[in-house]
């Protein structure tokens, strides 16, 4: 391993009074907070490439890594969602599409030392990191956190090593542990193949034993109830079936939400979009910040347009979404990291637009109306 930020080097982050942060952070009801009880919310962004069978974050094949996390945290982004599959970790996965004449320190490196560079100056930068497993490995997501090549233990134990691997990094601050569980995938019917919940609190637990001060990060489903909605986005099992760990106060919840779009679900047909989305957002995630019951961090949402009508002069349902959902965000204090930073999301686009240089700054301006005070600068 390269060494790790030690906690005397790192910068925290902005409380919303204006404060220095105190980490680490807990929940309290439906807020995070800080060592002093001061709200702290997530306004972040996802930075992809790990996760898949490059080892290494997209878009350095274009531009070196300080200069891409430079301008992420002058976009007044706090947080960064980092994708990652436990191939990583497997000694033959070597990283691949990285320009080394403008990433010399990444020469040599392997995958899992190429995180730690990004994770140092992600947090020197000031911004908190949430560590995201995204997939089992490079291929593709999975339905279920294992898999017939990764299994129960191999999840948990890579997460005890990534807990134990930032511990002295206090902004690195939490673990989202399966991304966007689907199909089979149930929650809270003691089904301990495919009861994600139980998985949750049994991955959760295993990871505050090695350290205690991380979030734990549990995604919904797909379907509860015969009720269905966007992979990872369902959490109205959590109101029956609450997750339980160790200790209840690094609990917090997350939801993924998308546009027409990527799929056209049947609420973006209704005759009174966009007014029926409130009270769906509530149904299925919003329901547990408005009842002070836990924190909820949207995880995944973007999408190429937020304008609010099409070249033609009709609706733009994706930027009435888009904009509409910045809203409730903003409205009821969630937390997000926009999905993505890299513009080759296929469904999304990102941030960058495709020279992996330009800022789109239609998305900018929707998403500057709703940022926590910015990161502190680093040194």
């Amino acid at each position: 391993m390269v060494p790790l930020l030690s906690s005397k080097k790192v910068h925290p982050t902005m409380t919303q009074s204006g404060q220095r942060s105190q980490m680490p952070l807990h929940a309290e009801g439906s807020r995070i907070v800080d060592a002093r009880g001061e709200t702290v919310t997530f306004t972040g962004v996802n930075w992809f490439g790990l996760e898949t069978n490059t080892f290494a974050p997209h878009g350095l094949w274009s531009r070196g890594l300080d200069a891409m996390l430079d301008q992420m945290a002058a976009q007044g982004f706090n947080s960064v969602r980092l994708p990652f599959s436990n191939e990583l970790f497997d000694a033959a996965s070597k990283p691949t599409g990285i320009d080394y004449s403008q990433n010399p320190g990444l020469q040599g490196l392997t995958g899992p030392q190429i995180m730690d560079k990004v994770v140092e100056g992600a947090t020197k930068r000031g911004m908190m990191v949430i560590l995201d497993r995204h997939r089992p490995t490079s291929q593709a997501q999975s339905n279920l956190w294992y898999t017939d090549k990764i299994s129960e233990d191999r999840w948990i134990s890579d997460w005890v090593m990534l807990a134990k691997r930032y511990k002295n990094n206090p902004l690195v601050v939490g673990a989202d542990l399966h991304n966007e569980p689907h199909g089979e995938a149930t929650w809270g019917d003691g089904n301990a193949k495919t009861d994600w919940q139980l998985a949750a609190q049994k991955a959760g637990d295993a990871v505050l034993k090695a350290n205690p001060n991380w979030l734990i990060i549990v995604e919904g489903i797909e379907k509860y109830r015969n009720d269905g909605y966007w992979w990872g986005g369902n959490l109205e099992g959590a109101k029956d079936h609450p997750v339980k760990l160790s200790d209840s106060s690094k609990l917090v919840y997350s939801a993924h939400d998308y546009s027409p779009k990527v799929w056209s679900q049947q609420w973006f047909n209704d005759p009174s979009f966009p007014a029926n989305m409130p009270a769906l957002w509530d149904k299925q995630f919003g329901y547990l910040v408005k009842n002070n019951t836990a924190p909820v961090l949207v995880g995944e949402f973007g999408g190429r347009s937020v304008a609010e009508q099409d070249a033609k002069g009709g609706k733009d349902l994706e930027g009435i979404w888009q904009r509409n959902l910045v809203g409730y965000l903003k409205d009821n204090g969630l937390s997000y990291t926009y999905w993505a930073w890299n513009p080759n999301s296929g469904d999304t686009g990102g941030v960058l637009k495709d020279d992996w240089k330009t800022i789109d700054a239609d998305k900018m301006a929707l998403l500057k109306t709703y940022q926590a005070p910015l990161a502190a600068a680093g040194q």
